[in-house]
């Protein structure tokens, strides 16, 4: 599973840039990457709910496999376009499209998946070393990038991605896991609104969303307002590679740490990690010292990968195995139905209030919140025991 993981992170990681460049190769413009990354990202909020009951209902070792097959051959189809040169714009949003349903299926049952693989005890290690390419990537992939277009042109890079779904493919393929019961059929609406109920009773969870949710409206700050100061007054270009390149090594040092770190009180823990990303949006907002904000941008890849490692364990050990799925499915829906709305948003309203106002406005949503719920009684009765287990008090 980690080296599927491992192997599918590093197409990502370069493929991203390459469809940038794909786009404006065949003569698309700025609104254009808009419509395509909109539109990739519609789709995977459009199927998200349907993701999660089928990853319910079926072996989630299979639904991955399949997403990745899919993934695999929209990719391999698009190289193929972009290298004979008859590529155009609507194909390749449709191809976006089709990967973004896939990604839909995948996920959910990746989140569920997990815990089939390795004891509830170790099971924070299995979700730290599963992150830790990612992080790793995202410093090295969009250098590596760069360089391989430059060299070769965008399509061979899609090539590189699709080739990296089949290795996944495969080395999923291979996982042996418990069989485990297959619930009866019934209505798709019936097995959708259990998941809901499941999320409903748990106030410990649905409280924590809403919590995330602030969270992910106002990291779009970073990435709308971060480039643009950068540019008048930090150095440009050089200076923003410099501040990503610090958040993913935060990140890669807070994957390495979530493999031992195991809080007594998780979610208390993961809720004042999340509280981080107050962090960077400040630094932007009241200091022009590169230096400064690269640390803050450090400490909020640290805090958000470990805090992140707690939740998702806590959310896996908690959660019923037949529900995970669906469950997880909604906290999947709830951050990218959110953080679109943030790109819309923050532009318009740093040229209405401006710029510092609108980073420390974002600074107190992404951060109170979670300090907030770390307070509230039902969190705080999520524990570990000496043993290690993860509890609810009742």
């Amino acid at each position: 599973m980690w080296a599927g993981s491992t192997t599918s992170a590093l197409g990502d990681a370069v493929v991203q840039i390459a469809l940038i460049f794909a786009i404006l190769h065949i003569g698309g413009t700025a609104s254009d990457i808009g419509v395509v990354l909109a539109v990739t990202t519609a789709a995977r909020v459009a199927f998200l709910l349907a993701g999660g009951v089928w990853a319910d209902r079926l072996r989630r070792q299979y639904v991955m496999v399949a997403a990745d097959g899919v993934r695999g051959v929209v990719q391999a189809g698009l190289a193929g376009l972009l290298l004979s040169g008859h590529a155009h714009l609507w194909e390749l949003a449709a191809g976006g499209a089709l990967y973004g349903a896939a990604a839909s299926f995948f996920d959910p049952a990746s989140t569920a998946l997990v815990p089939e693989t390795v004891p509830a005890e170790q099971l924070q290690r299995a979700n730290s070393l599963l992150g830790l390419p990612g992080s790793f990537f995202s410093v090295a992939g969009p250098a590596a990038a760069g360089v391989l277009i430059a060299a070769f042109g965008p399509g061979w890079l899609f090539v590189a991605d699709a080739a990296s779904f089949f290795v996944s493919l495969a080395c999923l393929a291979r996982l042996r896991v418990p069989p485990r019961p297959v619930p009866a059929p019934r209505p798709f609406l019936a097995d959708l609104a259990e998941g809901w109920h499941e999320l409903a009773i748990r106030p410990w969870y649905w409280i924590n969303l809403l919590a995330h949710a602030c969270g992910n409206f106002v990291v779009p700050a970073l990435f709308v307002l971060g480039p643009v100061i950068a540019a008048r007054s930090l150095g440009g270009a050089p200076a923003w590679g410099a501040l990503s390149a610090a958040w993913g090594a935060g990140a890669v040092a807070g994957g390495i740490v979530g493999l031992r770190v195991k809080p007594r009180r998780p979610l208390v823990a993961a809720d004042l990690l999340m509280a981080g990303i107050a962090l960077p949006l400040l630094a932007l907002a009241l200091s022009r010292s590169v230096v400064l904000i690269a640390l803050a941008e450090a400490v909020f890849g640290f805090t958000m990968i470990v805090g992140n490692s707690v939740w998702l364990t806590a959310m896996q050990v908690l959660i019923p195995d037949q529900v995970r799925a669906r469950v997880g499915a909604y906290d999947w829906f709830v951050s990218l139905v959110i953080m679109p709305v943030g790109w819309l948003v923050m532009g318009p309203l740093s040229a209405s209030i401006g710029f510092t106002p609108t980073l420390v406005a974002a600074a107190a949503l992404g951060s109170v919140p979670c300090v907030v719920v770390a307070l509230v009684p039902r969190v705080r009765a999520v524990h570990r025991t000496p043993a290690g287990a993860v509890l609810v008090d009742a």
